[in-house]
Order: structure tokens, then C-alpha cells, then sequence
């Protein structure tokens, strides 16, 4: 019986085919930007968490806060130095603290110039170590920055691919900072952050002199020691960091983060921008299940004195409201299968030009069963939803009337 409504609704579809094919438009828009932004979402998150998973779960950030809105003197502009790092490092529950300065200076390589941030290597070997492990340097090129070298530098990827200068920057070539010149000792290997993957790494002592920063330092991370809470000694320090400074809670001019923080912030709005998307896709979708109601308001009232065949031949109310619903089910599945492999192709598409930009793996769009399942589900439920009306309609004629409508 099932197959016998299934044929019977495909003959009818069939028969009217560029009606069925612009009925589905709006279901398939809206179920293919579903499809991909939710991949793409749930790829984001993994490649956000992969990230923090290399940055490691016993790592601290602390930074200073920049000027904000309210009463003069409420949110100040707050700063970092070499005494808050001394400080951190004495900490109950944290096993090293390393401070590095962040800046930006003019890069030149031959006749170019390039506005590129410069960050610091601790001149001390474990610092030193712990920023390393922090920001998962990898050589791509070269050897990596020893602690202490003046006169040498790192460069990220980009350099070396050209995405910089006209002419790629190896290990061994000479770059003009600020008027002074240092040696590339080592290339790093993609980090998958543009920002990052175009900077310069030089030593802490280098960086100071040249950029006249004196003990102001950019960023702290600290180490927890092993076995303890991540999240007590992130509020050890901020405790500490309060009395050291006299601030009260609240009205602090440094902020802390853990990974687990960070993680959640990039979640929620990940989480926000899906919700907005979705929103706007569901409009489509409304429009598409408007279509399917009117298509099949149509088909009504084309196939009257069919349901009256129908019916005096034996069919019951329930036959003809099956073979509606049947039908208008198969438009918004179709739709939501047309849609959902719309969707992959975007997905994929965007992974691909993530994997030439960012570097492969980084973003990755996740396709699970119950994701293409759920869109054909909700696509099937949809489409009968929108064609009950016209096929409750379709069932109460009347078999005498629908005979002698013309």
C-alpha cells in the first residue's frame, strides 16, 4: 500500500515537474545553509579546540586591560611589567611564569617595507621554553631561536611563501628592523593565524633595547604546577595581582583567562552567529513550506474530478489524505535532499579554501549521519505539515461533486 502512495505521488509530481521544481527553491536554500553553517560551526569548534588543546590545559593568561566607558578613573588603561611577572612566578600553584612584549614595527627585505608585529623569546631557557610550548613553535625552515641570540630572528610561514615580500624569505636571510639587522635563523611552521604566521620572533633583550620598552611586557603566561587546579590558581593570582596593585574585585586593570575560558567565549559566539544564520535560513524555509501549500492547493483543485474517480471507485477520506500528504512529503524531502547535498558542496568548498589559506586540517567541515538525517526528517515533516490543509480539503469532496466540477 505504501509503495502504491509513493508511485502515485511521484507520477503526480512528475506530471507537473517546473511547478515541483520551483515549490522546492525555497526549501532547499534554506536546508543548504543549514547544512553547511552547522558543519562549518561544528568544524570551527574543533580546529578552537585543537588549538587550546596545544596551548595545554595547565597554561595561564594574564593581559592588561585596555580603556574602557565609565567614570573617569573606573577603567583605566591598565599595563604589565617584569615586576608582574616576579610576581605571578611566586604565586601559590604556579610552577613558571614568562613574560613577552608584543609590538609593531616596519620590516624591510630588499626595496619592500611591511607594518608586522614583532614579538619577544625569553632570554631565560625555560621562559623561554614555556613560550615555545604556549604558541606550538614549530621549524618549518632553519633552527629555532636560541635564548640570548641579539642579532638573529624567526619568521613565520608567510614570509617564506612569499604572502609577505615579492621574494621569499629563507633561513639565512637578512631583515632591516627599525634600522637594525637581523638574521633569519629559523622559518615557522603555520600556526594557522595570519596575524601570528607574519610575525617575528627575536630575543627579549634584543626586542627591549630596540623598541625602548623598558620592563613593560605585553602578555604573562603562567605555568600551573602539576596537580593543581587550573582554575584556583588562575584566582591565586588574580587575588595576588589585587593586592599587589590595591584594586578591589571587579575594578581590576589586568583580566586572566584559562583555556577553558577562552574556549567558551569563542563557543558562545560561534554559538551566536549560528543562531543569527539559521534565523535568516528559516525565512527561506517558511517561504518554501508557503510554496508546498499553494502547489498543493493547486493540484486540488486540478485533480478534482480525479478524487472523484477516486472515491466512486472505492477510495476512502483517508486513501485520498494519504496520497496528499504523501505527496506534498516528497516535495520538501526532495527539496531538503537537494538542499542537504547543496550544503556539503558548500561546506567542503569552504574547507578547501580554508586548507589553501590556513593550512590543511585546520578547518574541517563535519558532516554527521544524524545532521543529513535530521535535515531530510525535518524536510519530509515540513512538506506534509504544509500540505495538510489542501489534503484534508481534497479528502471531504464530495464524490458527486467533484464528478460534475468542471
Amino acid at each position: 500500500m505504501i509503495l502504491d502512495y509513493f508511485e502515485l505521488a511521484l507520477n503526480s509530481l512528475r506530471h507537473r515537474g517546473l511547478r515541483s521544481w520551483l515549490t522546492m527553491i525555497g526549501i532547499f536554500i534554506g536546508v543548504a545553509a543549514v547544512v553547511a553553517l552547522v558543519s562549518l560551526g561544528q568544524g570551527l569548534q574543533a580546529a578552537i579546540s585543537q588549538q587550546f588543546a596545544q596551548f595545554g590545559v595547565d597554561k595561564v593568561i594574564i593581559q592588561a586591560k585596555g580603556p574602557g566607558f565609565g567614570p573617569p578613573g573606573s577603567f583605566a588603561a591598565g599595563k604589565l611589567t617584569d615586576d608582574d611577572v616576579e610576581l605571578v612566578s611566586k604565586v601559590s600553584g604556579v610552577d613558571i611564569a614568562a613574560g613577552r612584549v608584543i609590538d609593531t614595527a616596519i620590516i624591510e627585505y630588499g626595496d619592500e617595507q611591511q607594518a608586522r608585529a614583532v614579538g619577544s623569546l625569553p632570554s631565560r631557557k625555560r621562559e623561554a621554553e614555556l613560550i615555545i610550548a604556549a604558541n606550538n613553535y614549530k621549524i618549518a625552515e632553519g633552527r629555532m631561536l636560541r635564548p640570548g641570540e641579539s642579532d638573529k630572528v624567526m619568521a613565520g610561514i608567510n614570509y617564506r611563501d612569499g604572502k609577505i615580500f615579492t621574494k621569499p624569505v629563507r633561513a639565512g636571510a637578512k631583515l632591516q628592523i627599525l634600522g637594525k639587522k637581523f638574521e633569519v635563523v629559523g622559518v615557522l611552521g603555520k600556526l594557522g593565524d595570519p596575524i601570528r604566521d607574519a610575525s617575528i620572533i627575536m630575543d627579549e633583550d634584543s626586542m627591549q633595547e630596540l623598541f625602548e620598552t623598558g620592563k613593560k611586557v605585553s602578555v604573562i603566561v603562567a605555568k600551573a604546577q602539576e596537580g593543581q587546579e587550573l582554575s584556583k590558581v588562575a584566582e591565586n593570582i588574580a587575588a595576588e595581582m589585587r593586592r599587589d596593585r590595591n584594586q578591589d574585585e571587579g575594578k581590576e586593570d589586568f583580566e586572566i583567562q584559562t583555556p577553558q575560558q577562552l574556549l567558551q567565549t569563542f563557543s558562545t559566539i560561534i554559538s551566536i552567529v549560528q543562531a543569527v544564520v539559521i534565523g535568516i535560513a528559516a525565512i527561506s524555509i517558511i517561504v518554501g513550506s508557503i510554496g508546498i501549500m499553494n502547489t498543493m492547493y493547486t493540484a486540488v483543485l486540478e485533480r478534482v474530478r480525479e478524487i472523484g474517480i477516486m472515491k466512486a471507485t472505492g477510495a476512502r477520506n483517508s486513501h485520498i489524505l494519504t496520497l496528499f500528504l504523501f505527496e506534498s512529503g516528497i516535495i520538501g524531502l526532495a527539496g531538503g535532499a537537494i538542499g542537504a547535498a547543496i550544503g556539503i558542496a558548500i561546506g567542503k568548498g569552504v574547507e578547501l579554501v580554508a586548507s589553501h589559506a590556513l593550512g590543511p586540517n585546520l578547518l574541517q567541515a563535519y558532516f554527521p549521519w544524524y545532521l543529513i538525517l535530521g535535515a531530510l526528517s525535518f524536510s519530509f515533516l515540513l512538506g506534509v505539515i504544509s500540505g495538510a490543509l489542501p489534503a484534508l480539503q481534497a479528502s471531504r469532496l464530495r464524490p458527486v461533486d467533484a464528478l460534475r466540477y468542471e
